[in-house]
């Protein structure tokens, strides 16, 4: 069974930086492109970035690109995000997905067998 166990949330003022992290155990990781998502109040979970399995192919959703990065550590079995000029829009619980199915769109939350459970980034104005 898949596991994923992200990290790295908090609150942070606007303009901020911060680092999520995600780690996956209980299969070969090197195999699959991974994701990040976000799921902010009131609202339906939507894509953040993904990045292919040797880490060469990344996507971005418009509103994080040129401020977000997405990297991963095959030798660590985890993932990155790296998040900097924090907006308060970009307040919500941050997940990470793993295993999409081949041929879906790795836009849709729909895509992806396993989940973590997520990590909190608040950004305050």
């Amino acid at each position: 069974q898949v596991q994923l166990v992200e990290s790295g949330g908090g609150l942070v003022q606007a303009g901020d930086s911060l680092r999520l992290s995600c780690t996956a155990s209980g299969r070969t990781f090197s195999t699959y492109y991974m994701g990040w998502f976000r799921q902010a109040p009131g609202k339906e979970r939507e894509f953040v970035a993904a990045i292919s399995w040797n880490g060469v192919g990344t996507i971005y959703a418009d509103s994080v690109k040129g401020r977000f990065t997405i990297s991963r550590d095959n030798a660590k079995i985890t993932i990155y995000l790296e998040m900097n000029n924090l907006k308060p829009e970009d307040t919500a619980v941050y997940y990470c997905a793993d295993q999409p199915r081949s041929g879906s769109p790795l836009r849709s939350s729909s895509a992806y067998a396993y989940w973590g459970q997520g990590t909190q980034v608040t950004v305050s104005s």
